[in-house]
């Protein structure tokens, strides 16, 4: 159920990690630290001090928020949003070949960068998923590193977007 800001702000904390807590994978320590720094001003602004609340955290943190997240395309039970996330973008439509290819991706990338790849889905395609994941192999792993945590950022966003009332 959407709340308005204002219900956002007026929550417990509980309420508000229960309400939100959900979007950044699997880590409802966002929501709890971010609860401390309301009320917040505006949507934006809402999204800002979650994204802040992971910039300031550990190096061991951010790692585990990273490792949280499925394989794109998994076959394997994994969350409803994600479940729902990479229906929307024909992940789960794959051919055989575009399946091999993405499995074969993914051992890459993870073996390289020792957490999976991240990308927000959201108004892509898988075409454009295959192509940005070959791509960001070639990355070096602080840039990667980075760039993951962007992706995070957008994922949580669009997330946001679902409980938070315009």
């Amino acid at each position: 159920m959407p709340f308005t800001l204002e219900q956002i702000n007026r929550m417990p904390v509980a309420e508000f990690v229960e309400a939100a807590g959900w979007v950044y994978e699997h880590s409802p320590w966002v929501a709890e630290r971010a609860s401390a720094s309301r009320p917040f001003g505006s949507f934006d602004d809402m999204c800002d001090r979650m994204n802040a609340v992971v910039e300031t955290a550990s190096a061991e943190e951010r790692v585990s928020l990273l490792r949280a997240h499925p394989d794109l395309g998994t076959r394997a039970r994994i969350s409803p949003s994600s479940t729902a996330e990479q229906q929307g973008v024909g992940l789960d439509q794959l051919t055989a070949a575009e399946y091999e290819k993405l499995l074969r991706l993914n051992t890459a990338y993870k073996q390289k960068f020792g957490f999976p790849f991240l990308f927000a889905v959201k108004g892509s395609n898988k075409f454009a998923i295959l192509e940005a994941l070959e791509s960001r192999l070639e990355s070096s792993p602080d840039a990667e590193f980075a760039e993951a945590l962007r992706q995070v950022s957008r994922i949580a966003r669009f997330r946001l977007e679902t409980v938070v009332l315009a």
